[in-house]
């Protein structure tokens, strides 16, 4: 079963309230598993590029089928193929923290992505809290 629309709203809401616990401002996407995107919540004081950047990173995620950490560490292995990839894919990748996969069960069904945080830990802590309020 795909992910919903109120399960993607779940996702943005669960990030955006932690954001507000951190007083931090941040913008988080959603996409579905095929990295398109599904539901953009941008808080009032976000960076305008937070948008673009927060899509970008969840889809990245989506398409590799690994989490924003685990491309992270693939592109400091092997920064010549991340190099090639930007050049042969008709999608820009960009790897960066704060980026997860969603998964129902062993079934991944799309991925997050938070970007505007201002301090080291607070994109990945809001992917957090995104995943805790999806779980229920």
């Amino acid at each position: 079963m795909p992910l919903t629309l109120d399960e993607a709203q779940t996702v943005i809401a669960g990030a955006h309230e932690r954001a507000g616990e951190l007083a931090a401002f941040v913008t988080v996407a959603v996409v579905d598993e095929g990295g398109h995107l599904q539901a953009l919540g941008r808080m009032n004081g976000a960076p305008p590029l937070s948008a673009r950047i927060a899509e970008t990173k969840a889809a990245s995620v989506a398409l590799f089928r690994r989490d924003g950490a685990v491309l992270r560490t693939m592109q400091e292995t092997s920064p010549g193929f991340f190099a090639q990839l930007g050049q042969a894919l008709p999608v820009p990748i960009l790897v960066g923290a704060g980026a997860v996969l969603l998964r129902r069960g062993e079934t991944i069904v799309g991925a997050l992505a938070v970007s505007g945080g201002t301090v080291p830990g607070q994109d990945d802590e809001c992917a957090e809290a995104a995943l805790a309020a999806l779980a229920g």
